[in-house]
């Protein structure tokens, strides 16, 4: 039994009730379809079926109820057509491209892309003979002329990874039609409550469900939406015959983040905003980016095609790599890592990390410098995350002492004691040594270096199952 919410329906409600499809025992949570396969009640059902004469749930690579919802929620959520769910955001890039795509196409990209995005058409897609061109995402100039010769297809992130240009994708998706190109946006870092590619002429959108969709970080996923005829003709008959399925325990637990994203994500929009605005006035960062800030280049395009500014923040710390990682390993509360989406926040260096193998020049290109940080801004207490950021400034900064992080605890080096400070009378003769005892293979045994034991981030509350 479905109940697919109708139209009418707000982004909150389709958040929560959009796809549901109830067995007969009439559950309340969506049911988890575990299988791997279904059966038929004869084998002329079996026959019609993989003709496609009937319509029904044949093997979980093609499909699968868990995986249906989610897809029909999300194509209710983006206002598409519809959808297919992917077994991570990579796989639907790649499903959206190589679906499309033939060799003597042209793909049109715009340079701030995703590292492996950016691998995938600069390195994959000229294998096959496809060949690509990229241009600077905020220059119309560069569009239009790469745009003014026949082209398959358009790639672009808006805001883009990670440091958050705009794409006008109005004006961009009207050069490209013209030029017999579908647009394909990755539109990850917006989530579809901020911003809606369809409406503003693009074909295809694409997502890494493991972000925000799921929130806490559990589990991967993807999604690739766009109109029925494109989904059905050209994305199912690539996704049916290559593979990359999502498992339906992934579906279901992306269904049940979706429950809770539009609480979610304006709490991490407006303690991202705060946070922006207090790394600006630190004279250790060099620039901070955010696209709702007056100071972004293009923040008026920002709030044109989005309705907030998103729950990433970009900001250069001046002294490049060293004193990035200084920052970095003095964070006591925001954790190293490089997802984003997630419920805890999280800083990254892209420069070593998410982008390290787009290499130097074209790093440069795009802006990132070896001082960037782009910190993903969770579900904590703003002025918690403010004040872990202010004594981490605080600790990097170079006249200070550096501090030293053991896994996951920044701990300030501090300077001798006076108790055990040197002074300057005239050194005296050390004392002489005792005499070595014979060694035995006790003492043997202690002499020994051991493996330092790693310390915890914080001791286990009383009681905690997994202490110890």
């Amino acid at each position: 039994m479905s109940r697919t919410p109708r139209a009418p329906y707000r982004p909150a409600t389709q958040l929560v009730r959009g796809g549901q499809l109830r067995s007969p025992f009439s559950e309340t949570a969506e049911a988890l379809y575990l299988t791997s396969g279904f059966v038929y009640p004869d084998a002329e059902t079996a026959e019609a079926t993989f003709k496609g004469e009937v319509a029904r749930f044949q093997y979980s690579r093609f499909g699968n109820p868990t995986v249906a919802m989610l897809e029909a929620r999300l194509a209710a959520l983006e206002g598409a057509e519809a959808c297919r769910a992917t077994a991570t955001g990579m796989a639907a890039v790649h499903a959206a491209l190589l679906s499309h795509l033939k060799a003597g196409d042209r793909v049109v990209a715009s340079r701030a892309l995703f590292g492996s995005c950016h691998w995938i058409v600069s390195t994959l897609l000229p294998r096959y003979g496809i060949e690509s061109v990229f241009v600077d995402g905020p220059d119309l100039a560069q569009w239009k002329q790469a745009l003014s010769r026949p082209t398959a297809l358009v790639l672009l992130e808006t805001p883009s990874n990670p440091m958050l240009e705009i794409v006008d994708l109005k004006a961009v998706c009207s050069l490209a039609h013209r030029a017999g190109a579908i647009v394909v946006v990755d539109n990850v870092f917006a989530t579809p409550l901020l911003q809606r590619p369809l409406a503003f002429g693009a074909d295809v959108v694409v997502y890494s469900a493991t972000k925000h969709f799921d929130g806490q970080g559990r589990v991967l996923g993807g999604a690739v939406l766009g109109r029925r005829t494109w989904v059905e003709e050209v994305l199912q008959p690539f996704l049916r015959n290559t593979g990359p399925s999502l498992s339906p325990f992934n579906a279901w637990v992306i269904l049940k983040g979706l429950e809770t994203l539009h609480l979610r994500l304006p709490a991490m929009c407006r303690s991202a905003a705060a946070i922006a605005d207090m790394l600006a006035e630190r004279e250790e960062v060099a620039r901070v980016l955010y696209p709702f800030r007056p100071d972004h280049p293009q923040q008026a395009l920002a709030k044109k095609q989005m309705s907030a500014g998103g729950s990433l923040v970009t900001f250069e710390v001046k002294g490049g790599k060293e004193a990035a990682f200084r920052v970095m390993n003095a964070l006591r509360l925001i954790d190293i890592s490089n997802n984003l989406g997630d419920a805890k926040s999280l800083a990254t260096h892209p420069a070593t990390t998410t982008h390290m193998r787009v290499g130097p020049e074209e790093r440069a290109r795009l802006g990132i410098t070896d001082g960037t940080i782009r910190l993903s801004v969770g579900l904590e207490d703003v002025d918690d995350l403010i004040e872990d950021l202010a004594q981490a400034l605080d600790a990097a900064a170079p006249a200070r002492a550096k501090p030293r992080r053991t896994a996951g605890v920044a701990e300030e080096i501090s300077a001798p004691s006076a108790a055990t400070a040197p002074t300057e009378a005239a050194p005296s003769l050390p004392p002489a040594p005792a005499p070595t005892p014979a060694p035995t293979p006790a003492t043997e045994a202690a002499a020994r270096p051991r493996k330092p034991a790693r310390p915890r981030r914080r001791p286990p509350p009383e009681g905690d199952l997994f202490a110890g």
